[in-house]
């Protein structure tokens, strides 16, 4: 028959052990099996695997021959992760007669200041680190600038690269 074991961690000789008590008395030959199910924290720098060692002891005769068992088990750390983007204001209209002032250290002579901001959000269910997100912005369409990219920022402890061409004419 199916039945719930009473299962007790604790800490032996410095490694953490989970008891679990089978039954007493046991015929002679019995053969059982075991399925535990485990929740173990703090994975994500744990590599690819996890090990666990399993012995079978009996209390009645206790025995040299009780050989444990090495149990790998594979770790794959998941997260789902969400871009989200903005752009203030949300569209740009350029006049017909606008043209770009070459040489100008002006802002408004290089067009209409738009501010883009992406988030970048760990919905979970483990944690990240080491996250890279590149960006690719259209600078120029058929040989004229699109857009002059003037700066980048962060928050949140991130890191950036700046890409080529940021800011080129000291704006």
């Amino acid at each position: 028959g199916q039945e719930k074991l009473n299962c007790n961690p604790r800490k032996e000789n410095g490694s953490h052990v989970v008891l679990c008590e089978l039954g007493n008395p046991m015929k002679a030959g019995a053969r059982i099996t075991v399925d535990m199910e485990l929740s173990v924290s703090g994975l994500e720098d744990m590599g690819d695997a996890i090990t666990f060692q399993l012995q079978l002891r009996s209390k009645n005769s206790p025995s040299p021959a009780n050989a444990s068992v090495t149990v790998m088990v594979p770790v794959e750390a998941q997260a789902v992760m969400e871009l989200r983007g903005n752009s203030l204001p949300a569209t740009t209209v350029l006049p017909a007669s606008w043209h770009r002032v070459e040489g100008s250290r002006r802002l408004e002579d290089h067009g209409i200041k738009v501010e883009h901001i992406y988030q970048l959000h760990n919905k979970g269910p483990s944690t990240v680190s080491g996250v890279t997100l590149r960006l690719a912005v259209p600078s120029q369409l058929g040989g004229r600038i699109l857009l002059y990219l003037l700066e980048l920022g962060t928050e949140g402890g991130m890191s950036c690269t700046n890409p080529p061409g940021l800011n080129a004419e000291q704006v």
